[in-house]
């Protein structure tokens, strides 16, 4: 049974104040002591930003990829071993900026990932520059006469490309985002959870009282199956109306189920066979 000692580093967390990383990091761990995911079943791949210091803070088996490239990093852990629970932090602009195109391709392959972005509305790390998720007019270090760009919707490109599990959480309400974190790791299949993650910082628009003011959860009558509604009201983000919870399931054969060489087995645990190579080298010698 995994225990919060289990996961702790001899280091402190060094986020800014009031930074909604730290409470997005407590509910992971308090969702990993939950399920028991520790050094033997898990493995966590970071991006490049503020969110990836987490792996510094949390004791268990990971990898902080190039800048964009955490995902074809995670593909690589979960078809070497499709018996791990691989969990994939990322930020808005590590993620959508120069990681765009994994995202689209791992949501089209439904590879079983649980991604979780936080998502801050600007590169933090680099002191407050828009990204690709940074609303438009907003003005940044980057944009100081406004943004010029038209924002990503996280949730509406997740649904278009394919992801078979999407959700968004406010990162200071921990209890949700833990089961939402623990509902996403289960489901099979390409999982997203969008996290207004607040940099109290560097965007002094996307704060914790203003998502406090003008968050509500879907309503319980809400069914996540129906693709079309997803969408509708993914699109819901007029900054007094975001909607929170799950918007998207779909049971589907996840990439990794579908790879015929594993026969059901763990790739890294297949034997080699040998084999002479010399008639195939002659063809071209």
């Amino acid at each position: 049974m995994t225990k919060m000692t289990d996961l702790q580093t001899p280091f402190m967390p060094n986020w800014c104040p009031g930074c909604g990383n730290m409470p997005l990091w407590l509910a992971f761990k308090n969702a990993a002591v939950k399920q028991g995911w520790d050094n033997t079943n898990t493995a966590v791949v970071a991006g490049i930003g503020c969110h990836g210091h987490l792996v510094n803070f949390t004791k268990l088996t990971a990898f902080e990829g190039l800048h964009g490239r955490a995902l074809p990093a995670a593909t690589g852990i979960k078809i070497a071993n499709n018996s791990l629970n691989v969990f994939v932090f990322t930020g808005d602009g590590d993620c959508f900026g120069e990681g765009g195109n994994h995202f689209i391709h791992a949501c089209r392959r439904n590879h079983n990932l649980t991604v979780i972005l936080h998502d801050n509305g600007l590169y933090a790390l680099t002191t407050g520059q828009s990204s690709p998720i940074t609303p438009h007019d907003a003005k940044t270090k980057s944009t100081p006469f406004g943004n010029p760009d038209e924002p990503f919707n996280p949730l509406v490109m997740a649904i278009a490309s394919g992801a078979t599990f999407v959700a968004r959480a406010y990162a200071s309400n921990m209890a949700q985002l833990t089961e939402l974190m623990i509902k996403a790791n289960q489901h099979n299949g390409f999982s997203f959870i969008d996290v207004l993650q607040p940099c109290e910082t560097f965007n002094k628009q996307f704060t914790h009282p203003f998502f406090q003011e003008n968050t509500y959860y879907l309503e319980e009558s809400y069914d996540p199956t129906n693709r079309e509604i997803a969408l509708t009201r993914a699109r819901e983000f007029d900054l007094k109306k975001i909607p929170l919870g799950i918007f998207y399931e779909e049971k589907k054969p996840a990439y990794e189920d579908q790879l015929g060489y594993l026969n059901g087995e763990i790739l890294y645990k297949h034997g080699t066979q040998k084999r002479d190579m010399s008639s195939l080298f002659a063809k071209y010698i």
